[in-house]
């Protein structure tokens, strides 16, 4: 190589143009505009998912106790009663030793799980009130409770 023709390649700059990087930006800016609601309604699904697989897990844990002490726990025990033996009225009887859970399932949002027994809506209500903790609303601020069906939510 000739000193010439290694002064024209030292001046000669390498990379994209303004206009090449612009061009990226809109093409990621339309794939994310599509892709992120796709996305992000998914995250909704799944955590609404979660919730009924948590009444189920807890619903056969209550079934167990119940087998067990002949009765649910109280609301004022609450599914505490799951996971540690009892203090309050009604002491059960025959606790099982290890408990009914390892360990009581929080919802998705950081929220425990609320029980009631006698429930409302049967023997007991096992219900979480959403996305932003409050009773009501409607998304994924709405009240889930083990008396819905999954499928009727979707």
């Amino acid at each position: 190589m000739s000193k010439d023709n290694e002064d024209k390649g030292m001046n000669k700059q390498q990379g994209f143009s303004l206009i090449e990087i612009l061009v990226v930006l809109v093409i990621m800016g339309l794939l994310v505009s599509i892709i992120a609601p796709n996305v992000l309604g998914r995250a909704d699904e799944a955590r609404v998912q979660k919730v009924f697989a948590d009444f189920s897990a807890i619903e056969t844990a209550l079934r167990m106790y119940r087998l067990d002490n002949y009765g649910l726990p109280s609301s004022e025990q609450g599914l505490r009663a799951l996971v540690e033996r009892p203090t309050l009225a009604p002491v059960p009887a025959n606790w099982k030793a290890d408990g009914y859970l390892e360990s009581l399932p929080i919802d998705p949002w950081g929220n425990p799980y609320l029980y009631l027994s006698p429930g409302t809506q049967g023997d007991y209500d096992i219900f979480t009130y959403g996305a932003d903790g409050a009773r009501g609303g409607e998304g994924q601020n709405a009240d889930l409770g083990n008396w819905q069906s999954n499928e009727n939510r979707n």
